[in-house]
């Protein structure tokens, strides 16, 4: 028996440099698996951290699949320098696991968390990043979260969300807090 899929599948990119993009996508996979729908969420640069979200999340499991493509925090994965050789391994070996996610249409909604950085670091071309997303079978949604999005990826989104930092707690000191910010 077949389940029902999306008619038509959208692509969302949620950037800037407010707090909130992976929230947020993280919000909609779990409004999908609600609905009975099957999500891919891949982070890019991520790792060493367990963050609450995915102590959550994995509850869902298996209409939700989170992979985690970092081992470690590098200055990078923290906003700060540029990527390291185990950064750029990780972005790789996620990439070809994204490709295949993206093509093999099993999925009804794939998050790329952190493609935007990925590609303004140049540790993949935004031009593959786009093919990828344009060869998706059309029932596919796609979620593309980071900060500066690239113009190629801004260009075939159908819904693009920008998170603007107006004020934060790290301007006053505070340090990022378990539960809040990871």
């Amino acid at each position: 028996m077949s389940r029902e899929r999306l008619p038509r599948g959208i692509v969302h990119v949620y950037t800037g440099d407010g707090k909130g993009k992976t929230t947020a996508a993280l919000g909609l996979a779990t409004r999908a698996v609600g609905a009975g729908l099957s999500v891919a969420f891949l982070q890019f640069i991520k790792g060493g951290i367990t963050t609450s979200e995915l102590a959550v999340v994995a509850r869902l499991a298996p209409r939700l699949w989170i992979a985690r493509f970092a081992d470690e925090v590098t200055p990078f994965s923290l906003g700060q320098g540029e990527p390291t050789p185990q950064d750029q391994a990780a972005v790789a070996q996620g990439w070809e696991v994204a490709r295949k996610v993206l093509a093999c249409g099993a999925w009804d909604l794939v998050v790329l968390d952190e493609i935007c950085n990925v590609c303004r670091a140049g540790l993949l071309r935004a031009e593959d990043v786009v093919a990828a997303i344009e060869s998706r079978p059309g029932h596919v949604e796609v979620v593309c979260t980071g900060r500066s999005a690239p113009p190629e990826l801004l260009a075939i989104a159908d819904l693009i969300t920008e998170m603007r930092c107006l004020k934060h707690p790290y301007d006053l000191g505070l340090v990022a807090r378990r539960g809040i910010e990871f």
